[in-house]
């Protein structure tokens, strides 16, 4: 599929919106909380999850146009601001289709098996 400048021109400035505001939450989350739980990332999880699905529902309903805001909003800022958004509205499409085998198949994936690459990354380079 391929896709106008203007949408990867999107994504960019979505994307650039979507890091710093990730950074600035987390870090406000530790100055409010302390580091001794990520309560920064788990915020910009919950909340990329929500919003994902607000644009990408209200997109469906015809009440926004895809383009820009499939882009600007759902790529672009909310893909930078967190992945696990996309995550959440993909799984979430599976189990709205049926496919319950496939929703448990990327949960279980997506966790274990990035937990699992985190963790060799880390022993590859552990001092």
């Amino acid at each position: 599929m391929t896709y106008s400048w203007q949408a990867y021109l999107f994504v960019a400035l979505g994307g650039s919106l979507g890091a710093v505001l990730r950074f600035y939450l987390s870090n406000l989350s530790d100055s409010l909380f302390g580091k001794h739980f990520p309560f920064g990332t788990l915020a910009v999880n919950v909340i990329g999850a929500f919003f994902i699905a607000v644009v990408y529902g209200l997109i469906e309903r015809e009440s926004l146009d895809p383009m820009p805001y499939r882009f600007l909003v759902g790529v672009g800022l909310l893909g930078a601001f967190t992945t696990f958004s996309t995550f959440s509205i993909e799984t979430l499409a599976l189990l709205q289709n049926g496919l319950w085998m496939k929703a448990a198949m990327n949960v279980a994936l997506n966790v274990f098996v990035c937990l699992f690459a985190a963790y060799i990354g880390m022993q590859l380079f552990k001092g």
